[in-house]
């Protein structure tokens, strides 16, 4: 009896731990207050995060080729007219493609750029809008902080100058958002080695995390996922290139609720108290 009695209690209290893991308090959007927005564009298997208040703009990337010009509709119908901060995480083709438009057709204030270029079309592109703008851009090879209203941003560099795995991909710049007592996370496509650094030496929990690599599975993202405990997680992918369900089954364990760039944009609202997301209706 006794023993039957032990087996029901730890089945119970496993099923609620689980729970606990996996379902926490959702809050509605429409339930936050005034703060920042953050709009993950459904750009494919490309990332551009526009993170943005009534008085500031944050560009993460800007897609591919030709998805410059879907950015810059968005910020018109927004009515977001300037770009405080462009960040160019590293220098693939589905994060610079579409920089070359927004330089041209943005005010523009600083452009900041990973330490590993990357030739291509792209590339060339980015470059000679930025000499046509008459800009330089800054490249982040110490940790470099700014802050836009009551928002601050923390922008870390890979440690190293050159990877000898995934070169570009690891170079990816990592940034952070943190209103009131709400951090936000913004992973470009750091891969193992990257994310091992960035494991190293992170403290905090994250309660927004745009997923590192496209969701592509990686012996890093559990650690990385475990430390970050996210309670939303967005993941930039395609039909075409989706997701790895091993990838999602792991942000979901670890408490969050995934939103898939492929299915649409992604908005979510921080009022530095709480965070809360839907996709784009």
């Amino acid at each position: 009896m006794l023993k039957r009695f032990l087996c029901i209690g730890t089945a119970v209290l496993t099923a609620l731990l689980s729970a606990c893991t996996a379902n926490k308090d959702k809050i509605d959007i429409s339930e936050i207050g005034e703060g920042l927005t953050i709009y993950s564009f459904s750009a494919g298997k490309a990332d551009a995060e526009l993170i943005y208040s009534e008085d500031w703009a944050v560009l993460i990337d800007c897609g591919e080729k030709g998805f410059g010009k879907e950015i810059v509709a968005y910020m018109e119908e927004n009515g977001i007219k300037k770009l405080d901060y462009l960040i160019i995480t590293h220098f693939d083709k589905d994060h610079v493609g579409g920089a070359a438009k927004v330089l041209k057709e943005c005010e523009v204030g600083t452009v900041l750029q990973s330490n590993s270029p990357k030739e291509g079309n792209e590339y060339e592109n980015y470059l000679e809008a930025l000499d046509k703008k008459g800009m330089t851009a800054q490249t982040v090879r110490e940790v470099l902080n700014f802050t836009l209203g009551e928002a601050t941003f923390t922008v870390d560099p890979p440690a190293q100058e050159v990877y000898d795995k995934d070169p570009s991909n690891n170079s990816s710049l990592i940034t952070s958002v943190t209103l009131g007592d709400v951090d936000m996370l913004f992973a470009g496509d750091a891969e193992n080695e990257r994310l091992a650094e960035f494991n190293a030496n992170n403290d905090k929990v994250y309660r927004f995390v745009k997923v590192p690599y496209h969701g592509h599975w990686q012996k890093q993202l559990k650690p990385f996922a475990e430390k970050i405990k996210a309670d939303i997680a967005v993941i930039t992918c395609s039909d075409e290139e989706p997701e790895d369900e091993e990838t999602v089954s792991l942000f979901k364990k670890c408490g969050a609720e995934v939103f898939l760039t492929r299915k649409n944009a992604v908005i979510a609202k921080c009022d530095g108290k709480n965070i809360a997301a839907e996709y784009e209706k």
